[in-house]
């Protein structure tokens, strides 16, 4: 019983109607079990999410499949752990889902049986937790410099973070953060998610590689490609939930496509910089990429567009990128030769050449997360 890893006091509800009434008083949890892990128990609770977007939902089920998941999160339901589940894993997902409500939430949790129950305290027991925040770089094709984007972005606001910032490479088959670092990786995402049965902050840190010039932290692609088919989007979420417990910034580098790890991380990240290159096939892919957010309900407010090479003699304007895709492009990145020279050398352009325009373009981007004047240099 879930309820048996909670140490406030809980209150049974009867059924699904008991909830009505319930959400007045602030933000809340809600905890489902098994039984609603279908989608008939889903369609039950979806009005009730519909109407109440202050009450988070987690479902735990005891067979996660892609179906469900995409089911759940497109519901609005805002994650799915699989049974059996560890009370500090539950705790976590618990202040995960308290965090994008703005406040401590009351919990409510419907253990293994069908019956719901309401847990009456803040973070179940635990005091509040101050969640790094996600941002995921996200291109809908390759070359468009997304992977470049994000180890500079990370290195940036490592520099000036006071607390730890981890670069996830979630590009599971072709990632090559390291590689673009200089780095030669011992453990791997792999490690990670073959230990989730144990894994916490001590272990999990052990497994992430330093780039001492900056002091960022990576948790590396796996080394051979086939290790991808093997990764689950809800253990890439696993992992990403207990990094934000003791990191200011998590900052995800994905593939240049939509599969079931990229619409969790999208779903789950706090900010999405989506990266454009100045040609006519990227932002023809890059409409579409939008059109794939706004059916899945994403609130695009957080998404933040990202134009690479935008001072490029391609007869293509900024103005026209931004009718063509009606939005606004939040940051603009010149072409520079220092990139593939930065590249080459494995170190992050900010480091190799900080008076850059490129470098001075992504500093003014970290802004936007983490302002100047804060944090170390």
């Amino acid at each position: 019983m879930l309820t048996g890893q909670l140490v406030s006091p809980v209150e049974s509800l009867a059924s699904v109607q008991d909830l009505a009434g319930r959400a007045d008083g602030g933000p809340l949890v809600l905890l489902l079990g098994p039984s609603f892990a279908n989608t008939a128990g889903i369609g039950q609770v979806l009005p009730f999410l519909t109407d109440h977007p202050e009450v988070g939902a987690i479902l735990v089920t005891d067979e996660l499949s892609t179906e469900l998941l995409q089911t759940a999160l497109r519901s609005g339901v805002k994650d799915v752990l699989a049974a059996p589940v560890a009370a500090d894993q539950l705790t976590a997902a618990v202040a995960r889902v308290a965090e994008t409500l703005g406040s401590a939430p009351l919990a409510r949790d419907q253990s293994s049986g069908a019956s719901l129950s309401l847990v009456s305290s803040g973070v179940i027991g635990e005091p509040e937790i101050d969640l790094g925040k996600v941002v995921t770089v996200f291109s809908t094709k390759g070359g468009a410099g997304k992977s470049v984007l994000a180890v500079n972005l990370a290195v940036v606001l490592a520099r000036r973070s006071d607390k730890p910032v981890v670069l996830v490479d979630a590009d599971l088959q072709f990632g090559d953060i390291a590689v673009m670092l200089g780095l030669a990786p011992q453990h791997t995402i792999v490690d990670a998610v073959g230990s989730l049965n144990r894994l916490d902050v001590g272990l999990l840190q052990q497994y992430l590689l330093k780039h001492e010039p900056s002091g960022l932290f990576i948790l590396p692609a796996p080394l051979e490609p086939s290790f991808a088919e093997q990764i689950t989007a809800q253990e890439i979420m696993q992992i990403v939930a207990i990094l934000r417990t003791f990191c200011s910034f998590v900052i995800i580098d994905t593939p240049a496509y939509f599969n079931e790890v990229v619409l969790a991380i999208i779903e789950e990240s706090d900010e999405i910089l989506l990266m454009a290159g100045m040609d006519i096939p990227n932002i023809k892919n890059v409409k579409i990429g939008l059109q794939t957010l706004r059916l899945l309900n994403l609130s695009l407010e957080k998404v933040h567009l990202v134009l690479n090479r935008a001072n490029s003699k391609v007869k293509l304007d900024v103005s026209e990128v931004e009718k063509s895709l009606q939005i606004k492009a939040e940051s603009l990145i010149p072409s520079d030769v220092v990139v593939p020279q930065s590249v080459n050398k494995g170190t992050p352009v900010v480091l190799d050449s900080p008076k850059s325009g490129v470098a001075k373009a992504i500093e003014q981007l970290a802004n936007m997360f983490l302002p100047s004047s804060s944090g170390r240099r």
